[in-house]
């Protein structure tokens, strides 16, 4: 009789269920709880190696690009299983010049990426001040490095999607990013916009605010005039919203 069982098995008949094999004196329910665990592992292990990452690359000279930045980082980190990384594109000014236009100090804590870098990211958020209605030559300059990355095909098929810096209003919040999708096009990249999906923050008169269907956005006047709240929960929102179609890519 099986272990638990609760009948005794027919002479004449073989049981149609085997016992358990048994090793040394291991029980069943030893057996069970063994298997279980092994599995959790892998599946902690495995849910581990595939956390999504987003890199958030971008130049920013005055720090307005920087601060709609760690927002977007905020609105990825918030959606489980993603995370976003941000980095620098490389500096094409000189120090003596970025201190005649009275540029802060970078901080050290967000590193330079290279193009090669660019390939291990699960999807791509590019943000950039606007140099008369296109991306600045710095982020320009390193779209330009990419040509191994176009010429293996390493970004066909990822997401991406900008944000922006303009000084005015009627300075490119739309262009600025309208005329960068010929750079993800080539690399045969997804552009994804965030639309009217902020909801009634989008429609919003009362003041002054950047952004547009394009992505997010930020005014910064003559460099002195901080994001505003609502810029920066747009950008929030866009660093949620491409984590939602990152992970829905991935399925």
């Amino acid at each position: 009789m099986g272990k638990g069982g609760g009948c005794v098995p027919s002479k004449k008949k073989v049981p149609h269920v085997a016992a358990p094999i048994q090793r040394d004196d291991t029980s069943a329910d030893d057996t069970t709880e063994i298997a279980q665990a092994s599995s959790s592992e892998v599946v902690a292990a495995a849910t581990g190696m595939a956390r999504l990452r987003i890199f958030i690359v971008f130049y920013s000279m005055y720090g307005h690009v920087e601060g709609l930045a760690r927002r977007l980082k905020k609105g990825v980190d918030g959606v489980e299983g993603v995370e976003g990384v941000l980095y620098r594109v490389p500096e094409t000014l000189s120090t003596e010049i970025l201190q005649q236009m009275r540029a802060p100090p970078k901080d050290d804590g967000i590193p330079v990426i290279t193009a090669e870098e660019l390939a291990a990211a699960d999807g791509v958020l590019f943000g950039f001040p606007t140099r008369y209605g296109s991306m600045a030559a710095q982020m320009k300059a390193f779209f330009d490095s990419t040509g191994q990355l176009w010429k293996e095909q390493k970004l066909a098929g990822k997401p991406a999607g900008f944000f922006v810096s303009t000084g005015t209003q009627g300075g490119g919040q739309e262009t600025t990013a309208w005329t960068a999708i010929t750079q993800l096009a080539h690399h045969g990249m997804l552009f994804v916009p965030i639309g009217y999906t902020f909801g009634p923050g989008m429609f919003k008169m009362e003041s002054i605010r950047g952004g547009s269907p394009y992505g997010a956005g930020v005014y910064a006047g003559d460099g002195t005039r901080e994001p505003s709240e609502t810029e920066l929960a747009l950008a929030e929102h866009q660093g949620k919203y491409m984590a939602l179609v990152v992970k829905r890519l991935n399925r």
